[in-house]
């Protein structure tokens, strides 16, 4: 029997492909009614496939508007794809690349200037044109050892920690968030249902709750500057001796003052001897805010954020640039979605990007660009592991002089 894509998914197809999900994610491959409910409420049918085998749903793949804070705190229109997952049956068959084409190409008739994702495994997605463009860095601290003073953990500049409730964070949190997409590149935009699933106000059945503390910081003047989420175990060892630990969920801070004060604050919660980062970002302050950083100890360290760019004119000029200089990037796209040679003029003042006949600077794969873009990636690191070509001396490093940012890209969030 051929096998059917399907899309838009019709609503009545919802179920068996919720199914092939969970399947495909070592989940227990069921579908209740209250998550094919939850799933349909976040889902657009018109950008969902699904491949089926019969009445059998074998691959499945979604996509969704998204909004990217590129270099400089502009605004990108993305194509975010999620839901990814082939049955283990049907392996080997193309359906991911057929899947990805089509979505890929109705992201580019759209408009979207760069398609986004989260991998979970690393070598499936450069074939696609994609490159790791943020990673994450998560820590485990030793609390005892940290060498912070937990008698003097109020704010040092006249701000303010408070416990806060669900209700709360749902009603501050969402523009808290929107300064930070302002201001940080790499961050993307959270839509209501994220605030009402990540405050546990909607729940998927086979996903276990667990009511997380939530703390604000409050500036001197009083505007929340800082959210804090997180959760603690009850472990006691021997002769009464505490040995909890505590798991960050969260941290959203746009100032300095609340990224310091609400560390502080966690690290200084009695009974609490042990401190799970989750996913920090990859140059947090936490090391050195420490008395002793070799207290906090790398548990993970990966890639997370990848793009795929779909409009290299608009990428370019959308993001700022901290000095002056023109490059011709000469781009590889076996898709023949963004390949070609492109001219950049770049500045403090802004950029300008077009196509060109001029002999290229650069030569490389889009997947490159991709890693580049957001400003993480060095071009002369690239260019000395092969993956750039450099056609004209010095244009890697000019290429980072244009680039790279002081403070690396973050996304806190998956998708």
């Amino acid at each position: 029997m051929a096998l059917e894509l399907r899309t838009p998914l019709a609503d009545s197809d919802l179920s068996n492909w919720t199914v092939a999900l969970n399947t495909g994610f070592l989940r227990p491959p069921e579908a209740p009614k209250e998550e094919v409910e939850l799933r349909r409420e976040q889902m657009d049918l018109s950008r969902t496939q699904g491949v089926f085998d019969g009445d059998r749903c074998v691959a499945t793949f979604r996509s969704f508007a998204q909004r990217l804070t590129a270099v400089g705190g502009a605004d990108v229109a993305a194509d975010a794809i999620s839901n990814v997952a082939v049955s283990a049956t049907h392996r080997r068959r193309g359906l991911l690349s057929r899947m990805m084409e089509h979505d890929l190409r109705a992201a580019k008739e759209r408009g979207e200037a760069v398609a986004t994702l989260i991998a979970a495994e690393y070598p499936i997605y450069g074939r696609y044109g994609f490159g790791p463009a943020t990673w994450i860095t998560e820590w485990q601290v030793d609390v005892p050892r940290a060498g912070l003073d937990p008698r003097h953990s109020a704010p040092v500049d006249g701000g303010r920690v408070d416990f806060a409730d669900a209700d709360e964070v749902r009603k501050l949190g969402p523009a808290l968030h929107e300064r930070l997409r302002a201001e940080q590149h790499g961050v993307i935009d959270r839509p209501d249902h994220w605030w009402r699933i990540n405050t546990g106000q909607r729940q998927y059945p086979n996903r276990p709750w667990t009511e997380p503390f939530y703390v604000l910081y409050r500036s001197p003047e009083g505007s929340v500057d800082g959210l804090l989420a997180y959760t603690a175990d009850d472990r006691w060892e021997g002769n009464k001796r505490p040995h909890n630990t505590a798991t960050m969920l969260e941290l959203t801070t746009v100032t300095p003052a609340a990224e310091r004060a609400l560390w502080h604050f966690l690290l200084s919660v009695d009974w609490v001897t042990r401190v799970n980062t989750g996913r920090a970002r990859p140059d947090d302050l936490l090391p050195l805010l420490l008395g002793d950083p070799r207290a906090a100890q790398v548990t993970m360290y990966a890639d997370w954020l990848w793009l795929r760019p779909l409009d290299v004119p608009q990428l370019l000029e959308t993001r700022t640039y901290p000095v002056e200089g023109s490059l011709v990037l000469e781009l590889r796209d076996a898709a023949g979605l963004a390949g070609g040679r492109y001219f950049l003029e770049a500045g403090p003042d802004g950029a300008a990007c077009a196509t060109t006949g001029r002999p290229a600077d650069l030569t490389m794969d889009i997947g490159e660009l991709g890693t580049l873009w957001l400003g993480d990636e060095s071009a002369v690191r690239l260019a000395s592991l092969g993956r750039i070509a450099e056609e004209r001396p010095g244009a890697a490093a000019l290429a980072d002089r244009l680039l790279r940012t002081p403070r690396r890209p973050w996304c806190p969030d998956g998708f």
